[in-house]
């Protein structure tokens, strides 16, 4: 039996299904084949742009956005795609210039093309126009948790602290099954020493809203020192069964786990949108505020097993255990934390995180490696 009549709809509908499962290979060829036979179908060279994006394929995207704007200049998905292809090359006068056109063509109230924009820019760092564009988003569509979650998210990478905690709040208010924006505030809290506060939030998460370690980790230090727990409790074991699976599973695994977990009416249309926020959480402890100059450094006493002495803040510790340990004298701190906690789960069955000095000493201290005098 041949194959049904297909129009350029139908091939933009399966195109647009096969890049939202992440299947950009079987996308373009689909698209491939509806311009065959629909050359001026301006929605299938926009399609094809954007899995040409996806692919990384920048100079192939480039082509397939000019071909749709050569067709209708004025096609919003069509300057939002080019702005982004133009970020990668480079032309950040060119790509606003593509946005703010969007602008004047009266599509502020375009949620989800404001966030897209915003997405874009912000991957790029150009973090004072994301920051705009979610702006207008959230001001578009003031009922939005996920706009004001991106507001927050460009507002602490700009280093406004209050504004992100701010608009996390607001966030939440809007929608409290927001675990993103309530997992991010945890961490800003834990980071701001308003441990009670951090540990409020991420009790009302569950083990499979968070797709990195950060927050779990900081979830188990709080509940045994609060609540005397000791590491194998049944309550956190379901926490440290998330913790395997993180670490077993490949960053695809999770890009693909998180969009399937916003099931048929969830906030992401895009997979590539996820990418702004699946580094979001790791980097959080690298861009939380650092001490000003008058600040006093906290002072730490660690003793390992060998009867070894540090003192200092916790990333010296770990530099000096680091440039004690001759195999990496010249490696990167995160590459020893990394490789000592492979090596001490491997000895001792628990899992030591590595996402930065405090919780690599404290989850040692766990393991029974180091004893922390102070």
């Amino acid at each position: 039996m041949s194959e049904p009549f297909l129009n350029s709809d139908d091939y933009d509908e399966r195109a647009h299904q096969l890049y939202t499962e992440g299947r950009y290979d079987d996308a373009v060829e689909t698209l491939r084949a509806g311009l065959g036979i629909y050359p001026q179908a301006v929605e299938l060279h926009v399609g094809m742009g954007y899995a040409r994006l996806a692919r990384e394929e920048y100079l192939w995207a480039r082509r397939a956005f000019e071909a749709a704007l050569a067709l209708d200049p004025d096609q919003e998905d069509a300057l939002a795609g080019w702005g982004e292809v133009l970020l990668k090359f480079g032309d950040r006068a060119g790509a606003l210039a593509c946005f703010d056109r969007i602008l004047a063509l009266g599509l502020r109230d375009d949620q989800e093309l404001m966030l897209q924009i915003g997405r874009a820019l912000f991957r790029e760092g150009i973090l004072d126009q994301a920051r705009r564009f979610f702006e207008v988003a959230a001001t578009a569509h003031p009922e939005s948790a996920e706009a004001a979650a991106c507001v927050a998210y460009a507002a602490h990478r700009r280093t406004d602290e209050g504004g992100a905690l701010d608009w996390l709040r607001r966030a939440l208010e809007l929608d409290p099954a927001h675990a993103e924006a309530r997992i991010y505030l945890a961490n800003l809290l834990y980071d701001r020493g308003e441990y009670e506060a951090a540990l409020f939030h991420l009790e009302r998460t569950a083990p499979e809203d968070h797709f990195d370690g950060l927050g779990i980790w900081r979830l188990i230090e709080l509940k045994k020192s609060v609540y005397r727990l000791c590491d194998h409790d049944p309550e956190l074991v379901p926490w440290h069964r998330r913790l395997d699976e993180l670490a077993r599973a490949e960053p695809e695994d999770l890009l693909f786990a998180e969009i399937a977990a916003l099931g048929p009416a969830g906030r992401v249309r895009d997979p590539r949108q996820l990418e702004m926020f699946g580094t979001l959480l790791a980097e959080l402890q690298g861009m939380k505020a650092r001490p000003s100059p008058g600040e006093g450094r906290e002072i730490h006493r660690v003793s390992t097993v060998s009867g070894a002495t540090y003192v200092g803040t916790w990333e010296e510790i770990v530099r000096q255990m680091k440039d004690d340990a001759g195999e990496w004298a010249r490696g990167s701190l995160e590459q020893y934390m990394a490789a000592t906690a492979r090596r001490g789960r491997r000895e001792t069955g628990v899992a030591i995180p590595a996402t930065d000095p405090e919780s690599f000493l404290r989850g040692s201290a766990d393991a029974g490696l180091l004893r922390i005098l102070h």
